[in-house]
């Protein structure tokens, strides 16, 4: 007699957790990356979304290795003192890693790698906790998704609509609005429903782009912050600290 399924405990919950191999493999791949590559960058993103950063990764095949792990993780592969460092420099190179933030190691010529990342954005919808960078407001009318050409929402999502705060009358079978209605307002920041709400109407209101912070070279040792000037490995930590 077949089990019954009433008696299956399924878990929500169960994900795989990082173990103490996974890291020592992280460390062990970046340090052989600072030994392969000339270049290695610091890099940050911004409206992060894995895919947009497995575009990036793809678009770099071949040319180049990129991690994107803990920031703690990868700061202890490259050294955080002139006696941990892998190579020379990469200490100051680590003082940079910090945040949601990744490494690239190429053999790119620095102006093709920064080039290349002021050139690759890529729109997408907010989430909950992002700043509305405009004021969007939908007008009197059916409820229309900015697709194209705009079409207007279907009568079954009505009820979506009002979960999400619009006040909308059935007209023709179509969601539509008797007086306007803000959704966000620019510099204010975005609740869950209002997040969910840009997205159902197609608002993409976020930017995700690589920023270059830091870079360091191989054959000097030379680190340098892309804000700043270069620092030689060579530099004493307290000119640093200027």
């Amino acid at each position: 007699m077949p089990k019954s399924k009433r008696a299956q405990v399924v878990s929500l919950t169960k994900v795989a957790k990082k173990t103490k191999e996974h890291k020592t493999a992280l460390l062990t791949e970046i340090q052989e990356s600072s030994e392969k590559w000339r270049f290695c960058w610091v890099f940050e993103v911004g409206a992060m979304r894995n895919t947009h950063l497995k575009t990036v990764r793809s678009q770099w095949r071949g040319s180049a290795r990129i991690f994107f792990g803990r920031a703690a993780v990868m700061a202890k592969a490259l050294g955080t003192t002139p006696e941990e460092e892998h190579r020379s420099g990469l200490h100051k190179l680590s003082q940079h890693v910090k945040g949601q933030v990744g490494l690239l190691f190429t053999d790119s010529e620095p102006q093709e790698v920064i080039e290349w990342f002021d050139d690759f954005q890529r729109p997408d919808f907010a989430r909950a906790g992002n700043i509305a960078s405009r004021t969007v407001v939908l007008p009197v009318g059916p409820v229309m998704r900015r697709s194209d050409p705009p079409e207007p929402f279907p009568h079954n999502e009505d009820p979506q609509l009002r979960k999400l705060g619009l006040t909308t009358v059935m007209k023709r079978g179509v969601p539509t609005l008797e007086t306007p209605h803000q959704v966000c307002e620019e510099g204010k920041v975005l609740t869950s429903e209002q997040a969910q709400l840009l997205k159902l109407i197609g608002e993409e209101m976020v930017v995700f782009r690589v920023v270059l912070k830091a870079r360091w070279e191989s054959g000097t040792g030379m680190v340098t912050d892309m804000a700043s000037r270069p620092l030689a490995a060579e530099e004493k930590d307290e000119e640093m600290s200027e």
